[in-house]
């Protein structure tokens, strides 16, 4: 049975519910988060996305390319309550709803409870129920697959419906840049580049032994997205708290250089981790194991998703800094990201471009 899979993801979710709820803000460019010098942009509007405006961008960046961007507090609480108004939405159609953030989701309608549609009238009523209940636009992608449903949700946006048949898919999947690969984040890409591989089409002419080689089990998953194909379920029952990785050493540390070079290290997996399994949290945990086994930790709540690197470093950077190791041996690092969807606690994050 050919699967008939649906990815919806709302259009600039937070700042399209303050231009909403506020009709100074309407047309104007607009970024939630705080005009602070260490601030961060958590979602921008698309009249702030003409300038260059991103979310995870640091506030003063951000002003640098809008001087008159408007910034909004972020109200969770109100986003939480139109992200339940919304699955609430989905759930009339099928079972299968696997959300993956407060603003989007796959869901599978092959059996759904409207038998008698297709899956693009399904995916057409579910955007125009969207936006009469709560007055918000939403990107839907229609295919046999997820990998190929999330790609699609992309392709229009905002107010987008795209769909992608079985037919066309894999001539389709070989236009793609690599970076539109559902699951290939910055570092991947970067790794990517460096084997010549830049599309789809490149990364098609790979067999799967030589993807593994290079990536590891993920290799296996490129070999299939290359060719259009994608076998993993929705899943409804998908709950996912935190991610973590952690190092423990052949021989304790007490060079500070050192373990600076190992949780390096650490974030590079935990970030390949947060990205293979889409799970980007808020809060940034680090974990240091000391040599008689005492274990300490430090937390930052970030008032953005990390889905990238940089901001995930340089995050785990100012949390190793402002952490006194009392010149203790240290025999693991770990460090984790948890708080998906809840709300954030308003603290200073450390946005610096060099490695240390």
């Amino acid at each position: 049975m050919v699967r008939k899979i649906i990815h919806i993801d709302m259009d600039a979710f937070y700042a399209s519910i303050e231009q909403r709820d506020n009709e100074a803000y309407r047309g104007k460019p607009l970024a939630v988060g705080y005009p602070e010098a260490r601030g961060v942009v958590a979602a921008a509007s698309y009249e702030a996305r003409k300038f260059g405006v991103r979310s995870a961008m640091p506030s003063t960046t951000a002003l640098k390319k809008c001087p008159h961007l408007i910034f909004v507090p972020p109200r969770f609480d109100v986003y939480k309550h139109v992200s339940s108004q919304i699955m609430d939405i989905f759930f009339e159609y099928t079972d299968l709803v696997e959300p993956l953030s407060l603003d989007e989701a796959f869901l599978d309608v092959t059996e759904s409870r409207k038998q008698n549609m297709l899956a693009t009238d399904i995916a057409r009523e579910i955007k125009q129920r969207i936006k009469d209940q709560t007055g918000l636009t939403a990107s839907a992608g229609v295919s046999f697959n997820k990998f190929l449903a999330k790609i699609a949700s992309d392709y229009n946006k905002p107010d987008g419906l795209f769909v992608i048949h079985p037919q066309v898919a894999e001539k389709f999947v070989e236009t793609l840049k690599i970076e539109q690969f559902f699951g290939v984040g910055k570092v991947t890409a970067q790794k990517m580049h460096q084997q010549a591989i830049y599309t789809g089409a490149d990364l098609k002419k790979r067999t799967e032994e030589e993807l593994v080689k290079l990536f590891g089990k993920a290799g296996h998953q490129y070999f299939l997205n290359a060719q259009g194909l994608d076998y993993h379920d929705v899943k409804p029952n998908r709950i996912i708290k935190s991610v973590s990785a952690e190092s423990t050493f052949d021989h304790d540390k007490d060079s500070v250089l050192h373990l600076q070079l190992e949780l390096y290290q650490v974030a590079l997996e935990l970030m390949r981790r947060v990205e293979k399994k889409r799970f980007y949290g808020r809060t940034v945990t680090i974990k240091i194991k000391f040599s008689d086994f005492k274990i300490i930790t430090r937390s930052r709540t970030l008032p953005v998703q990390i889905r990238d690197f940089q901001l995930l470093w340089n995050t785990t950077k100012d949390l190793f800094r402002n952490t006194d190791l009392g010149g203790r041996p240290v025999r693991l690092l770990g460090l984790g990201v948890s708080n998906a969807i809840d709300g954030p606690e308003r603290k200073s994050i450390q946005l610096e471009l060099d490695l240390f």
